[in-house]
C-alpha cells in the first residue's frame, strides 16, 4: 500500500501476522494494506468536485445534474461518507431532495445541519434507519422526530433511530416517539430524555432494543410495559434514579425475554447494583450478555457462579472491576470479556466501549501497561486505538493515553509491519490532538517522539507543513537536552521534505535558524562534537537548501561568523561536508552570494578544497566555482578570482557520475564551475 499512498518510494511487502494466532491483525492487515475499493474512490472524487459538477439553486443550495440517479446502496454509502468527511451541510444535503437519490440508511451523525435542510432532504425518502448521533444543536430532536412522523411511509416503517447525544430545547418536555409504530431500536444515549418520555417509547409495540444510558429517567416501571418484547435494555450511568435496588431489580426480573443487558456505571459511583444483581438465581434466564463494568464489589466467584447457571451466555463486561483474572474467563468456550485481566479482554473492552469515553480512558490506561515493552506488532490493536482517539477529540485523557499507547505499540521496528494507512492515520489524529490541546506538555512530548520513528517520518503521508511548524515551535522551547536532539533530528528530515515556497511560509523559520544556530555556538563554544551538533548542521544545511528566505535568515543571525568558529575548532570531515554543504546554498543565493567573498570564508574553503575528503573538497569547489562565475563579486579582486579558479584545475576532484548523483549540490556546482572557465 505504501506505493498507492506514497508512489515516491517503492512498495515494501508487509508481513501479516498470523491468521491463527491473531485472526483480528491479519484482517486488519489485509484490510488497511490494500486499494480502496472503486466505488469509494469514484465517491471521494465526486464528493471533492461537488461543487464543480452541481447547479445551483436560487436560494444557494447544490443541485445534481438533472440525468443523475444513483442505487439505493450507492445513495446510502455516498451520504455516509459526506457526513465521515464533514461536508454534509445546509448548502450540500440538498442534492438528497428529489427522487435521484433513493435513501434507506441515513447517517447524519456529527453533521451541522438545520431542520430545514434535515425536512427537505431526507423526510421524503423512506427510511428503516436514521442515525442523528450527535447533529447540530441547529436539529433538535423534537423536529428530527416531527420530520420523520410528516412522512405516512416512514412511521409504518422505520426501524432503528439513534438520537445519541442529541440536543432538547429546554422549553420541550414530552418526546412524541409513539407514532413511529415499527420502531424495533431507539438510542437516546446522553439525552434529556425523561421518566414521561420512557413511558411513551414503552407502548411502542415493536419496540426490542433500548439504550436510555446517561438520560434523566428516574423510574424504569414503565418497561414493564414491553417486558414480553423487550430484548436488549442498555442503562449505563443511569444516575438520576429514585428507585431502591430491589425495586429495581423487581423490574429486571420481569423483563424475561432479554438477551442483552447493560447496567455499567463509572467507577466512581461506586454503585453496587450489578453486586446485588449477580446474588439472583431467578433473574435474566435468557441473558446471553451481560455488561457490569464499572461496578463496585464485583467479584470473580459471583460471576462465574452467575455464568455457570447461564451457559448460554457469551459476553460479559467487567472493566474498572475487581473481576476477570481467573482461569475461568479465559477457558470458558464461547464467552467474550471486555475487562483489563488480559490483551484479549482489553481489546475486547476497546472494541465495545469506543463510544464511552470513561471506559476507553480505562482500557487505554491497562493497554499501556500492557504494550510497555511490546515486542509484537498488533495492528488490530493500534487501530481500536485509532478509533478511540477519532471519537473522543476534546477528551484529553483519552487523547493523552492513547498518544502513549501508540508509541508503545510503533516503537523502534514495530511500525514497519503496520499498514501505512493505519499510521497514516494514527499520525493525523495526533496532529489534531496537538490542535485541541495546544498547551498540554506532555501530549507534545508523545508526537514528537512518533516522529522520531523512521518508518512514519519517511514512508507515512501526514501534513509536513504543520509537523516543521510543531517541531519547530518545540525546537525553540529550550526543552531537556534529549528532546531538544529529538526536535533537531525531526526538523533535519522534514526541512528535506518541504517545498522552498513551503519553507518559505514558515512563520517558525527565522526563531528556528536563530536557535539550531544557538546550539551550534554552543557546542562549538564547548568544543562539544557530538550527536546533536551533527543534527543541527543537517538540519540548517537543510533548511536552506532552495530556500533563499532560510539563507538571509542565516546571514542575519551571524550564521557565517558561527560556521568559521566550527570550521576552525572542528576538523572532522562529517562536520565540514555539512558546513560547506550550507554555504552552497548560500552561494547559489545571488543577492546573498556576496556575503561569502571574505576573507576568512575564502581562506577556509580554499584550504578545504585540497581536502583527501571527496565530499569535502567538493563541495569546496562548488562554493569556489559558484562565487567566481559571477564576475561582479571580483571587480576589485580579479587577481584574487584567478588564483582561486587556477586551485580549482589542479585539484582532481570531479566525481565518478554515480557520486555526481549522490553528492548534494554537487550538479549545480559543477554547472557554475564549468560557466565561470568560459
Amino acid at each position: 500500500m505504501v506505493h498507492f499512498l506514497h508512489p515516491g518510494h517503492t512498495p515494501r511487502n508487509i508481513v501479516p501476522p498470523d491468521a491463527q494466532k491473531d485472526a483480528l491483525g491479519f484482517c486488519v492487515v489485509q484490510e488497511e494494506a490494500s486499494p480502496y475499493t472503486l466505488v469509494n474512490i469514484c465517491l471521494n472524487v465526486l464528493i471533492a468536485n461537488l461543487e464543480k459538477l452541481c447547479s445551483e439553486r436560487p436560494d444557494g443550495t447544490l443541485c445534481l445534474p438533472e440525468h443523475w440517479s444513483f442505487p439505493q446502496e450507492v445513495a446510502d454509502r455516498f451520504l455516509r461518507v459526506m457526513t465521515w468527511q464533514g461536508k454534509l451541510t445546509d448548502r450540500t444535503a440538498s442534492i438528497f431532495r428529489g427522487n435521484q437519490m433513493k435513501l434507506k440508511l441515513v447517517n447524519i451523525q456529527k453533521a451541522k445541519i438545520s431542520t430545514a435542510a434535515f425536512i427537505k432532504a431526507f423526510c421524503h425518502h423512506k427510511l428503516i434507519e436514521l442515525n442523528a448521533t450527535a447533529v447540530h444543536a441547529d436539529l433538535p430532536v423534537p423536529d428530527i422526530i416531527s420530520g420523520l412522523c410528516s412522512n405516512s411511509w416512514i412511521q409504518q416503517n422505520l426501524q432503528c433511530l439513534l438520537l445519541d447525544s442529541t440536543s432538547i430545547p429546554q422549553n420541550s418536555r414530552l418526546l412524541f416517539f409513539s407514532q413511529l409504530t415499527s420502531l424495533r431500536i431507539l438510542s437516546v444515549f446522553n439525552v434529556c430524555f425523561h421518566t414521561e418520555d420512557l413511558a411513551n417509547v414503552s407502548q411502542l409495540p415493536r419496540l426490542e432494543s433500548l439504550d436510555i444510558s446517561n438520560t434523566l429517567v428516574t423510574d424504569i416501571s414503565a418497561l414493564l410495559t414491553c417486558k414480553d418484547r423487550l430484548k436488549s435494555l442498555t442503562m449505563h450511568y443511569l444516575k438520576c434514579l429514585t428507585m431502591t435496588k430491589p425495586q429495581i431489580l423487581a423490574v429486571i426480573r420481569e423483563l424475561k425475554c432479554l438477551l442483552h443487558l447493560d447496567v455499567s456505571d463509572h467507577r466512581q459511583l461506586k454503585s453496587d447494583l450489578a453486586f446485588h444483581l449477580l446474588q439472583q438465581k431467578d433473574i435474566l434466564p435468557n441473558v446471553v450478555s451481560l455488561d457490569i463494568s464499572g461496578g463496585n464489589c464485583i467479584t470473580d466467584e459471583a460471576v462465574e457462579l452467575f455464568i455457570r447457571q447461564r451457559p448460554a451466555m457469551q459476553f460479559v463486561g467487567l472493566l474498572a472491576t475487581d473481576a476477570g483474572y481467573s482461569d475461568f474467563f479465559t477457558t470458558k468456550q464461547g464467552l467474550r470479556v471486555a475487562g483489563g485481566a488480559s490483551m484479549s479482554q482489553i481489546s475486547e473492552a476497546l472494541s465495545r466501549y469506543r463510544n464511552r469515553s470513561c471506559f476507553m480512558k480505562e482500557a487505554l490506561y491497562r493497554l499501556f501497561t500492557e504494550t510497555f515493552s511490546m515486542e509484537v506488532t498488533m495492528p488490530a490493536i493500534l487501530k481500536l486505538v485509532a478509533v478511540g482517539m477519532r471519537n473522543h477529540p476534546l477528551d484529553l485523557q483519552v487523547q493523552f493515553t492513547a498518544s502513549a499507547c501508540a508509541l508503545n505499540l510503533t516503537h523502534q521496528g514495530l511500525a514497519k509491519g503496520m499498514p501505512v494507512r493505519l499510521l497514516s492515520e494514527v499520525t493525523c489524529l495526533l496532529f489534531k490532538a496537538l490542535k485541541n490541546f495546544p498547551h498540554y506538555q506532555q501530549l507534545q512530548k508523545n508526537c514528537l517522539l512518533s516522529l522520531t520513528n523512521s518508518r512514519i517520518l519517511v514512508d507515512v503521508p501526514f501534513d509536513r507543513f504543520d509537523a516543521a511548524k510543531f517541531v519547530m515551535r518545540w525546537l525553540c522551547k529550550h526543552e531537556n537536552p534529549k528532546m531538544q536532539t529529538m526536535a533537531v533530528s525531526v526538523t533535519s528530515i522534514l526541512a528535506l521534505q518541504l517545498s522552498p515556497e513551503q519553507t518559505a511560509q514558515l512563520e517558525e523559520l527565522f526563531m528556528a535558524v536563530k536557535e539550531l544556530l544557538a546550539i551550534v555556538k554552543q557546542k562549538t563554544t564547548e568544543n562539544l562534537d557530538d550527536v546533536t551538533l551533527l543534527f543541527t548542521l543537517k538540519a540548517l544545511w537543510n533548511l536552506t537548501d532552495g530556500s533563499p528566505a532560510a539563507c538571509k535568515h542565516f546571514i542575519e543571525n551571524q550564521g557565517l561568523e558561527i560556521f568559521i568558529q566550527v570550521l576552525e575548532t572542528f576538523s572532522e570531515s562529517a562536520i565540514q561536508s555539512k558546513v560547506l554543504g550550507l554555504l552552497n546554498n548560500i552561494a547559489e543565493v545571488r543577492e546573498l552570494s556576496s556575503k561569502l567573498v571574505t576573507e576568512d570564508v575564502l581562506k577556509h574553503i580554499n584550504s578545504l578544497l585540497c581536502s583527501r575528503e571527496m565530499e569535502v573538497s567538493y563541495f569546496a569547489a562548488g562554493i569556489i566555482a559558484h562565487l567566481t562565475s559571477d564576475r561582479q563579486l571580483w571587480i576589485s579582486r580579479d587577481f584574487q578570482r584567478r588564483t582561486l579558479l587556477q586551485d580549482l584545475i589542479f585539484q582532481d576532484i570531479f566525481p565518478t557520475p554515480w557520486q555526481l548523483l549522490s553528492t548534494r549540490g554537487s550538479a549545480l556546482g559543477t554547472m557554475g564551475y564549468v560557466s565561470c572557465l568560459q
